[in-house]
């Protein structure tokens, strides 16, 4: 994940509340998300998770710990211009977990020990994967669909308000604006409140990005992006997300952090760019020993994992 600069909570704000796609203003038909004549179209489809699914997912996320994470690192400081800071929201990895301080993933020189072997998918979202799957074949171009593509890497994100210390909020329910360098189309489904999500063309950190597409991802709801434009020219970011619904999501061990929304973000990164913890190198090793630590108390995944 790279960001083309900070995020600004307050430009590029929306007025009223636009519906479903927007295309400079103008909604998107449906022929326009997903026409198989063109391959690099945005896909969006409503209550794409059924309330059964749904409420087997959550009933999953029940069991789960999600951690904070600090963005750099001992071995990976920040650049002269950066402080050290956490991460804006919690989050958890399943397939492969990119630790913040090693990088994340970022073809083509950061490709090796930024993806650690992680928890597989249960059930309920290896489902899921596989009709995503099908679904992305079925309307890209094969160009765009890497070889050996496949889902494996998602990367839960839980948006909502720290709670600090005296007891106000601190709205984090953003994200800015960045690319996804794991290579084909990435697919994602929301659970809570609504988001604004926005493609934007971004030429430098002094100039204001122009939106080029933005949709309201709402509850239950499944995207799919891929292609040049998508991928490659375009920067994409979560401008808000609503407080409209009233929609708290109660996080195990978390209490300084009111969750609103749940976003699942699938992405893929090629099987022999994966590395189990013990295989890492001793610096990398070191920057995230103790979040592994952390996991393992309740993972027996990682638990193993630090045993090897």
């Amino acid at each position: 994940m790279f960001k083309s600069k900070a995020p600004n909570k307050n430009s590029g704000k929306p007025q009223g509340k636009p519906r479903g796609p927007q295309n400079a203003g103008r909604p998107l038909s449906s022929r326009a998300q997903e026409d198989r004549s063109a391959p690099n179209a945005l896909i969006y489809k409503e209550n794409y998770i059924s309330k059964r699914e749904k409420e087997e997912i959550l009933t999953y996320l029940s069991t789960l710990y999600p951690i904070w994470e600090m963005r750099y690192s001992k071995n990976n400081p920040p650049p002269e211009n950066q402080k050290q800071r956490p991460l804006l929201r919690p989050v958890y990895w399943l397939g492969n977990w990119q630790f913040a301080c090693l990088n994340y993933y970022h073809p083509p020189k950061g490709i090796y020990n930024r993806c650690v072997t992680a928890e597989g998918f249960p059930p309920i979202l290896e489902y899921l994967i596989q009709k995503i799957e099908t679904l992305v074949k079925e309307h890209y171009n094969p160009r765009d669909i890497p070889r050996g593509w496949h889902l494996n890497t998602c990367l839960i994100n839980y948006y909502g308000d720290q709670i600090l210390p005296d007891g106000k909020r601190l709205d984090c329910a953003r994200v800015g604006e960045h690319k996804d360098f794991e290579p084909g189309p990435v697919a994602s489904i929301s659970f809570g409140e609504r988001a604004l999500f926005q493609f934007v063309q971004s030429h430098s950190t002094e100039s204001k990005s122009n939106v080029v597409v933005q949709q309201w991802l709402e509850d239950s709801s499944l995207q799919i992006f891929g292609g040049d434009k998508f991928k490659k020219h375009l920067f994409h970011r979560v401008q808000r997300v609503d407080t409209k619904e009233d929609a708290h999501f109660k996080l195990n061990e978390i209490s300084n952090f009111d969750t609103r929304r749940i976003n699942f973000t699938f992405r893929y990164v090629p099987d022999e760019h994966i590395v189990p913890f013990h295989r890492l190198p001793d610096e990398a090793k070191e920057d995230v020993q103790a979040y592994v630590q952390k996991l393992g108390e309740r993972s027996e995944f990682f638990k193993e994992a630090l045993t090897k």
